[in-house]
């Protein structure tokens, strides 16, 4: 059975970022949701004791496991997500990362405008990331519980624009809610890490 991970850190550490309201709902009943679905989705079936991974790319872009994919792609998104964040992060990051997005880029500047705004284009919920592909890096967004994993690109760091990521704090204010999170809140170790 999946549970439902640890955070990384405290309810509150984001904040004023992100307040703990938000982490409270967003985590404990947003996240705690989808682990509950997909646990009762693969209850019984082959999928019983397969990886996140694996229930994902087996059941990407097939209708009739529309609800498994949402459900295990959910549960792997914000897991990524909550591990991308951290109390006093943010900023331009070091080392190869940082040589990287000047090589893609141009600069720190261009990427945080870009990746701002590729994920406030995204209409409706979804998500924004920046990927490895083909051994560049790129800023792409995916509606829902889309991952880039399954068109070959590598996850590096995600924003969430679902509402429930931001509403209690920002209301309509999508860019601010952002903004503050690539200023503040990026875990560049954890970009590294992915990096490898």
């Amino acid at each position: 059975m999946f549970t439902l991970p640890p955070l990384p850190w405290a309810e509150n550490a984001l904040e004023p970022v992100i307040s703990a309201n938000t982490i409270s709902f967003h985590y404990g009943k947003h996240h705690k949701t989808y682990v509950d679905n997909l646990n009762n989705l693969v209850k019984g079936t082959d999928y019983e004791n397969a990886t996140l991974e694996k229930i994902i790319n087996e059941t990407a872009g097939k209708p009739d496991k529309a609800g498994l994919f949402n459900n295990a792609a959910q549960v792997w998104n914000h897991t990524f997500y909550w591990n991308g964040l951290r109390g006093g992060g943010g900023g331009k990051p070091p080392g190869k990362v940082a040589q990287m997005i000047d090589a893609a880029f141009g600069s720190y500047d261009n990427f945080k405008k870009e990746l701002s705004a590729t994920s406030v284009s995204q209409f409706g919920s979804g998500w924004g990331w920046l990927v490895l592909d083909g051994g560049a890096l790129k800023i792409v967004k995916t509606p829902n519980a889309e991952v880039p994993f399954t068109k070959g690109q590598k996850p590096l760091l995600t924003l969430d624009v679902w509402e429930h990521a931001y509403y209690l704090d920002y209301q309509n204010r999508r860019a601010a809610y952002l903004d503050a999170v690539i200023d503040k809140l990026v875990n560049w170790d954890f970009v590294a890490q992915n990096l490898g």
